[in-house]
Protein backbone atom coordinates (compact mmCIF):
# COMPACT_ATOMS: atom_id res chain seq x y z
CA UNK A 1 0.00 0.00 0.00
CA UNK A 2 1.49 3.43 -1.01
CA UNK A 3 1.27 5.75 2.17
CA UNK A 4 3.74 8.61 0.47
CA UNK A 5 2.35 11.62 0.63
CA UNK A 6 3.78 15.40 -0.72
CA UNK A 7 4.00 18.53 1.11
CA UNK A 8 5.16 21.59 -0.53
CA UNK A 9 7.13 19.82 -3.16
CA UNK A 10 8.50 17.47 -0.77
CA UNK A 11 8.19 14.10 -1.09
CA UNK A 12 7.42 11.52 2.14
CA UNK A 13 8.02 7.95 2.50
CA UNK A 14 5.25 7.47 4.63
CA UNK A 15 2.06 9.95 6.26
CA UNK A 16 3.20 9.16 9.49
CA UNK A 17 5.59 11.28 11.55
CA UNK A 18 6.01 12.38 15.05
CA UNK A 19 4.34 15.96 16.39
CA UNK A 20 7.44 18.33 17.39
CA UNK A 21 7.56 17.48 21.40
CA UNK A 22 6.85 13.91 21.85
CA UNK A 23 10.41 12.24 21.84
CA UNK A 24 12.25 14.50 19.34
CA UNK A 25 14.63 17.03 22.19
CA UNK A 26 17.78 14.97 21.97
CA UNK A 27 20.17 13.63 19.56
CA UNK A 28 19.19 9.83 20.74
CA UNK A 29 15.47 10.87 20.50
CA UNK A 30 16.21 12.62 17.06
CA UNK A 31 18.15 9.38 15.99
CA UNK A 32 15.58 6.70 16.78
CA UNK A 33 13.15 8.82 14.89
CA UNK A 34 15.58 8.50 11.59
CA UNK A 35 15.45 4.45 12.74
CA UNK A 36 11.95 3.57 12.74
CA UNK A 37 9.27 3.85 10.42
CA UNK A 38 8.53 7.39 10.42
CA UNK A 39 7.94 9.38 7.61
CA UNK A 40 10.30 12.52 8.68
CA UNK A 41 12.12 13.58 11.57
CA UNK A 42 10.28 16.45 13.20
CA UNK A 43 12.32 18.83 15.81
CA UNK A 44 11.81 19.74 19.37
CA UNK A 45 10.52 23.46 18.82
CA UNK A 46 13.62 25.53 19.35
CA UNK A 47 14.41 28.54 21.41
CA UNK A 48 17.87 30.59 21.15
CA UNK A 49 19.14 29.16 24.41
CA UNK A 50 18.45 25.89 26.08
CA UNK A 51 15.76 25.52 27.65
CA UNK A 52 15.30 22.92 30.99
CA UNK A 53 11.35 23.62 30.92
CA UNK A 54 8.85 23.64 33.41
CA UNK A 55 9.25 21.48 36.96
CA UNK A 56 8.09 18.02 36.98
CA UNK A 57 5.95 16.09 37.22
CA UNK A 58 5.00 18.15 33.86
CA UNK A 59 3.21 15.04 31.86
CA UNK A 60 0.51 12.79 32.87
CA UNK A 61 -0.88 9.93 30.67
CA UNK A 62 -4.31 9.09 31.71
CA UNK A 63 -7.34 6.90 30.37
CA UNK A 64 -8.62 10.00 27.93
CA UNK A 65 -5.37 11.18 26.75
CA UNK A 66 -2.73 13.34 28.18
CA UNK A 67 -2.00 16.31 29.98
CA UNK A 68 1.43 18.07 29.60
CA UNK A 69 2.78 21.57 30.88
CA UNK A 70 6.17 20.74 29.17
CA UNK A 71 7.36 24.22 29.04
CA UNK A 72 9.56 24.20 26.15
CA UNK A 73 12.40 22.27 27.06
CA UNK A 74 15.02 22.13 24.17
CA UNK A 75 18.49 22.03 23.21
CA UNK A 76 18.53 25.17 21.65
CA UNK A 77 19.15 26.33 17.92
CA UNK A 78 22.77 26.12 17.56
CA UNK A 79 22.75 22.66 18.97
CA UNK A 80 19.69 21.59 16.69
CA UNK A 81 21.60 23.46 13.63
CA UNK A 82 24.38 21.58 14.12
CA UNK A 83 22.49 17.86 14.88
CA UNK A 84 20.36 18.48 11.72
CA UNK A 85 22.98 18.01 9.30
CA UNK A 86 23.76 14.59 10.50
CA UNK A 87 20.13 13.44 10.22
CA UNK A 88 20.34 13.31 6.69
CA UNK A 89 21.79 9.97 6.51
CA UNK A 90 18.39 8.27 7.20
CA UNK A 91 17.20 9.39 4.06
CA UNK A 92 13.81 11.38 5.41
CA UNK A 93 12.61 14.75 5.41
CA UNK A 94 13.57 16.75 7.98
CA UNK A 95 11.12 19.43 9.98
CA UNK A 96 12.91 22.26 12.19
CA UNK A 97 10.47 23.55 14.79
CA UNK A 98 10.94 26.86 15.76
CA UNK A 99 9.93 29.08 18.63
CA UNK A 100 10.28 31.85 21.31
CA UNK A 101 9.00 33.44 23.81
CA UNK A 102 9.19 36.65 21.70
CA UNK A 103 9.25 37.58 17.98
CA UNK A 104 13.22 38.27 18.18
CA UNK A 105 13.75 35.16 19.23
CA UNK A 106 11.77 33.29 16.19
CA UNK A 107 14.07 34.92 13.97
CA UNK A 108 17.32 34.82 15.68
CA UNK A 109 16.20 30.59 15.38
CA UNK A 110 14.97 31.13 11.78
CA UNK A 111 17.94 32.58 10.79
CA UNK A 112 20.34 29.57 12.20
CA UNK A 113 18.31 26.95 11.34
CA UNK A 114 17.77 28.02 7.67
CA UNK A 115 21.45 28.17 7.30
CA UNK A 116 21.74 24.10 7.67
CA UNK A 117 18.82 24.20 4.82
CA UNK A 118 16.06 21.53 6.53
CA UNK A 119 13.44 20.46 4.27
CA UNK A 120 10.93 22.65 5.52
CA UNK A 121 10.56 24.71 9.10
CA UNK A 122 7.42 24.80 10.98
CA UNK A 123 6.71 28.30 13.18
CA UNK A 124 5.39 27.10 16.20
CA UNK A 125 2.98 29.49 17.27
CA UNK A 126 1.00 27.65 19.27
CA UNK A 127 2.99 26.63 22.59
CA UNK A 128 0.60 26.95 25.14
CA UNK A 129 2.62 26.19 28.37
CA UNK A 130 4.70 29.14 29.00
CA UNK A 131 4.20 30.85 32.26
CA UNK A 132 3.12 34.06 31.48
CA UNK A 133 3.36 33.83 27.57
CA UNK A 134 0.34 34.20 25.84
CA UNK A 135 -0.36 32.21 22.54
CA UNK A 136 0.51 33.79 19.79
CA UNK A 137 -1.54 32.02 16.82
CA UNK A 138 -4.75 33.85 18.83
CA UNK A 139 -3.54 37.10 17.79
CA UNK A 140 -4.08 36.90 13.85
CA UNK A 141 -2.32 40.81 13.64
CA UNK A 142 0.53 39.41 15.68
CA UNK A 143 0.93 36.77 13.74
CA UNK A 144 0.76 38.11 10.50
CA UNK A 145 3.28 40.82 11.51
CA UNK A 146 5.71 37.83 12.83
CA UNK A 147 5.15 35.09 9.84
CA UNK A 148 6.04 38.62 7.55
CA UNK A 149 9.53 39.20 8.89
CA UNK A 150 10.07 35.41 8.89
CA UNK A 151 9.27 34.71 4.92
CA UNK A 152 12.31 37.38 4.43
CA UNK A 153 14.91 34.92 6.35
CA UNK A 154 13.62 31.51 6.08
CA UNK A 155 14.46 29.79 2.38
CA UNK A 156 12.71 26.66 2.68
CA UNK A 157 9.08 25.66 2.43
CA UNK A 158 7.64 27.39 5.73
CA UNK A 159 4.59 26.14 7.67
CA UNK A 160 2.72 27.15 10.65
CA UNK A 161 1.95 25.23 13.74
CA UNK A 162 -1.63 26.83 15.45
CA UNK A 163 -3.80 26.23 18.53
CA UNK A 164 -7.01 24.91 18.49
CA UNK A 165 -9.65 27.18 17.08
CA UNK A 166 -13.57 26.93 18.19
CA UNK A 167 -15.29 29.79 16.23
CA UNK A 168 -15.76 29.65 12.52
CA UNK A 169 -14.84 33.50 12.82
CA UNK A 170 -11.44 32.25 13.93
CA UNK A 171 -11.00 29.96 11.01
CA UNK A 172 -11.48 32.53 8.49
CA UNK A 173 -9.83 35.64 9.96
CA UNK A 174 -6.52 33.44 10.48
CA UNK A 175 -6.60 31.81 6.73
CA UNK A 176 -7.06 34.64 5.10
CA UNK A 177 -4.03 35.94 7.09
CA UNK A 178 -2.07 33.20 6.24
CA UNK A 179 -3.00 33.17 2.78
CA UNK A 180 -1.87 36.78 2.34
CA UNK A 181 1.39 36.03 4.01
CA UNK A 182 1.97 33.02 1.74
CA UNK A 183 2.99 29.43 3.94
CA UNK A 184 3.42 26.23 2.40
CA UNK A 185 1.52 24.07 4.77
CA UNK A 186 -0.32 24.10 7.85
CA UNK A 187 0.21 21.87 11.36
CA UNK A 188 -2.87 21.35 13.30
CA UNK A 189 -3.48 21.32 16.13
CA UNK A 190 -0.92 21.94 19.19
CA UNK A 191 -2.20 20.30 22.29
CA UNK A 192 -5.82 21.90 23.61
CA UNK A 193 -4.52 24.19 26.07
CA UNK A 194 -5.02 24.89 29.21
CA UNK A 195 -6.97 22.02 30.26
CA UNK A 196 -7.25 20.38 34.11
CA UNK A 197 -7.02 16.42 35.24
CA UNK A 198 -7.68 15.79 39.07
CA UNK A 199 -6.28 12.57 40.83
CA UNK A 200 -9.62 12.21 43.06
CA UNK A 201 -7.68 9.30 45.32
CA UNK A 202 -4.98 12.24 46.31
CA UNK A 203 -6.87 15.39 45.76
CA UNK A 204 -4.55 17.16 43.47
CA UNK A 205 -3.51 17.52 40.56
CA UNK A 206 -1.79 15.27 38.42
CA UNK A 207 1.27 17.90 37.01
CA UNK A 208 2.98 20.50 38.87
CA UNK A 209 3.58 23.65 36.40
CA UNK A 210 1.02 26.57 36.06
CA UNK A 211 -1.02 24.56 39.24
CA UNK A 212 -1.96 21.70 37.28
CA UNK A 213 -3.48 23.75 34.29
CA UNK A 214 -1.66 22.25 30.80
CA UNK A 215 -2.41 20.93 27.41
CA UNK A 216 -4.90 18.22 26.47
CA UNK A 217 -3.80 15.66 23.96
CA UNK A 218 -4.28 11.99 22.94
CA UNK A 219 -8.28 10.72 22.14
CA UNK A 220 -9.85 13.16 23.69
CA UNK A 221 -8.83 16.03 21.82
CA UNK A 222 -9.66 14.11 17.92
CA UNK A 223 -12.79 16.06 17.66
CA UNK A 224 -11.31 19.28 17.68
CA UNK A 225 -8.14 18.49 15.57
CA UNK A 226 -10.18 16.98 12.90
CA UNK A 227 -12.91 20.16 12.94
CA UNK A 228 -9.72 22.15 12.37
CA UNK A 229 -8.28 20.47 9.77
CA UNK A 230 -11.56 19.72 7.88
CA UNK A 231 -12.57 23.86 8.59
CA UNK A 232 -9.19 24.58 6.83
CA UNK A 233 -9.02 22.52 4.00
CA UNK A 234 -12.55 23.89 3.03
CA UNK A 235 -11.20 27.70 3.79
CA UNK A 236 -8.19 26.69 1.09
CA UNK A 237 -10.32 24.44 -1.38
CA UNK A 238 -7.90 21.72 -0.33
CA UNK A 239 -4.98 23.43 -2.26
CA UNK A 240 -2.94 23.75 1.39
CA UNK A 241 -0.83 20.49 2.43
CA UNK A 242 -2.45 20.11 6.31
CA UNK A 243 -0.69 17.79 8.64
CA UNK A 244 -3.16 16.78 11.04
CA UNK A 245 -2.51 16.55 14.55
CA UNK A 246 -4.35 14.98 17.49
CA UNK A 247 -6.27 11.98 19.13
CA UNK A 248 -4.19 9.66 16.31
CA UNK A 249 -3.79 6.11 18.46
CA UNK A 250 -5.05 3.75 15.81
CA UNK A 251 -4.91 3.52 11.54
CA UNK A 252 -8.25 4.42 11.53
CA UNK A 253 -7.79 7.55 13.59
CA UNK A 254 -5.35 8.25 11.03
CA UNK A 255 -7.54 7.74 8.13
CA UNK A 256 -10.09 10.30 9.75
CA UNK A 257 -7.51 12.78 9.49
CA UNK A 258 -7.09 12.19 5.63
CA UNK A 259 -10.73 12.07 4.93
CA UNK A 260 -11.19 15.07 6.65
CA UNK A 261 -7.93 16.64 4.32
CA UNK A 262 -4.75 16.42 5.92
CA UNK A 263 -1.84 15.70 3.60
CA UNK A 264 0.18 13.36 6.75
CA UNK A 265 -1.11 12.75 10.28
CA UNK A 266 1.66 13.33 13.33
CA UNK A 267 1.48 11.26 16.46
CA UNK A 268 2.03 12.87 19.64
CA UNK A 269 0.57 11.07 22.82
CA UNK A 270 0.43 7.41 21.42
CA UNK A 271 4.46 8.10 20.75
CA UNK A 272 5.23 8.81 24.02
CA UNK A 273 2.64 5.81 25.50
CA UNK A 274 4.34 3.41 22.94
CA UNK A 275 7.63 4.70 21.71
CA UNK A 276 8.61 4.59 18.23
CA UNK A 277 7.53 1.16 17.21
CA UNK A 278 3.93 3.12 17.62
CA UNK A 279 5.02 3.96 13.80
CA UNK A 280 5.01 0.35 12.63
CA UNK A 281 2.25 -0.53 14.08
CA UNK A 282 0.14 2.70 12.65
CA UNK A 283 1.95 2.17 9.52
CA UNK A 284 0.24 -1.77 9.35
CA UNK A 285 -3.22 -0.67 10.48
CA UNK A 286 -4.01 2.30 7.98
CA UNK A 287 -3.06 0.01 5.44
CA UNK A 288 -4.94 -2.59 5.76
CA UNK A 289 -7.88 0.31 6.44
CA UNK A 290 -7.25 1.33 3.14
CA UNK A 291 -6.93 -1.74 0.94
CA UNK A 292 -9.82 -3.15 2.49
CA UNK A 293 -11.82 -0.04 1.59
CA UNK A 294 -10.65 -0.47 -1.89
CA UNK A 295 -7.68 3.15 -1.71
CA UNK A 296 -4.93 2.24 -3.37
CA UNK A 297 -3.67 5.47 -2.36
CA UNK A 298 -3.83 8.36 0.02
CA UNK A 299 -4.84 11.50 -2.40
CA UNK A 300 -7.59 8.97 -3.53
CA UNK A 301 -9.76 9.32 -0.07
CA UNK A 302 -8.13 12.67 1.25
CA UNK A 303 -10.76 15.57 1.67
CA UNK A 304 -13.39 13.12 0.46
CA UNK A 305 -15.75 13.15 3.92
CA UNK A 306 -19.05 13.16 2.84
CA UNK A 307 -21.65 15.99 4.76
CA UNK A 308 -25.18 15.18 4.90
Amino acid sequence: MDLSTTIANVRFPTCLMNASGALCVTRDELESLGRSRSGAIVTKSMTPAFRQGNPEPRYYSFSGGSINSMGLPNLGYPAYAAIIPTLRRFGKPIIASVAGLSPPDFLEAARAVTAVLPDLIEVNLSCPNIPGKPQIGYDVEASRALLLQLKDIITVPMGVKLPPYFDPVHHKATARMLQDVGVDFLSLINSVGNGLVVDPDRERVVIKPKGGFGGLGGPMIKPVALANVRAFWKLFDGRMPIIGTGGVVSGTDAFEHILCGASAVQIGTALVDEGAEVFQRLEKELGELLQRKGYASLSACRGTLQEL
